[in-house]
């Protein structure tokens, strides 16, 4: 099949009139984000049973009749692990499609492996080993060759087929309902929105802070997101991580104290000095009340911390037994919380579950034993 590049708006007139009646289609992007906060959309490659083309951005001024057919009602949008690429739609629109499917979340309940890439699901599921020559291609550089072409094609070539053996897969197994909650998430604007007042959750080593170091470094981290915001600058370039926990701990009230932190430039010093020296200031008369607060993981006994190895176990069991991604199902620090309490972890809510999440709470209400012999782990119902 011929794969079209199209640049121009009478063959992307032409291609969305050739596509407007499939139900599906397949869909991926190539962006660069190295230099920028939002990512530069360099290339859309779609795909349906009888069309492949990879459309170009940069030389568009209007995707609209694009976009028209990505925002239909009817139409399914397929992609792999697609949240970069709804991001992307949500940066251009300022909205999401309603129906989605990933093939990477339908392959975690399929046996497939968690978080698998799209090369090893192509290998697993259609035996095609994928080209990597161009994995370092810089998209934003025109012209494109007639290799890099392809190779971009290559990511909606094998989409479709991928797409139609997993929604088989699923239906034969019953599993397709499973995956609407993780395609609603996918689909929920507030994915692509996190809370300002939260950005610092994000910094490594924040953990570590308390008290008036942290309400400091999350005021320290909404300022530099919005500066990043304002600029379209990389975070990392407006100030490193480890400098905004040093200005948190430090607490610095003066420019030549500002000096003395590792990491910060005298550039940056001259530029953004005083607004740093005044968004500490400002932290310190917000309120106690307001702080924000790291919630500490409840401490579980010796005792407890033996359960959870034996509800890994079984967990691990139940998944091999349904062909199964364990950490599809549970990760755990669920089955920790699980121990602690908490009735509101995802294990115990719908399909979770209904197919391993009760057996669980049978094996910590003890009503489920387990038994080890010939390296084989034996499950028995109680009563």
């Amino acid at each position: 099949m011929t794969v079209q590049f199209i640049d121009d708006t009478s063959a992307l007139t032409t291609f969305c009139d050739a596509i407007a009646d499939s139900p599906w289609l397949a869909v991926d992007t190539e962006f660069l984000r190295e230099k920028t906060y939002y990512p530069q959309l360099c290339l859309i490659q779609v795909a349906t049973a009888d069309h492949i083309a990879c459309i170009d951005p940069i030389a568009l001024e209007d995707l609209n009749p694009l976009i028209d057919i990505f925002y239909r009602p009817d139409v399914t949008l397929v992609f792999h692990a697609a949240r970069q690429d709804l991001e992307l739609l949500y940066l251009l629109t300022g909205k999401l499609p309603a129906n989605l499917f990933d093939t990477q979340i339908a392959a975690s309940v399929l046996g497939y492996g968690d978080q698998i890439g799209y090369g090893n699901l192509v290998k697993q599921s259609l035996d095609v080993e994928l080209e990597k020559a161009h994995s370092r291609t810089d998209w934003s550089q025109r012209p494109l060759d007639a290799g890099q072409i392809d190779y971009a094609a290559d990511d909606v070539r094998y989409l479709r087929d991928v797409y139609h053996l997993l929604l088989k897969q699923l239906n034969e197994k019953q599993r397709l309902s499973w995956l609407q909650e993780d395609f609603n998430t996918l689909s929920n604007t507030d994915t692509y929105e996190p809370s300002l007042n939260d950005i610092w959750k994000k910094i490594k080593g924040a953990g570590r802070l308390k008290g008036p170091a942290l309400v400091i470094l999350q005021q320290l981290a909404i300022w530099r997101e919005q500066r990043a915001l304002k600029t379209n600058r990389p975070r990392r370039w407006i100030l490193k991580d480890e400098v905004l926990l040093d200005l948190a701990r430090l607490s610095p009230s003066a420019t030549n104290k500002l000096t003395q932190i590792r990491g910060l430039e005298p550039g940056t010093i001259e530029r953004h000095g005083q607004h740093l020296l005044d968004v500490i200031a400002k932290a310190k008369t917000i309120d106690r009340a307001l702080w924000p607060t790291i919630k500490k993981p409840t401490l579980l006994t010796p005792q407890q911390d033996a359960i959870v190895d034996a509800m890994m176990a079984l967990l691990r069991q139940f998944c091999h037994e349904q062909d199964i991604a364990p950490s599809a199902v549970a990760s755990r620090k669920d089955i920790e919380r699980v121990v602690s309490g908490d009735d509101s972890v995802s294990l115990l809510q719908g399909w979770r579950n209904e197919l391993i999440g009760h057996q669980l709470r049978a094996f910590l209400d003890g009503k489920l034993t387990i038994t080890a012999s010939h390296q084989r782990l034996n499950i028995e119902q109680q009563g």
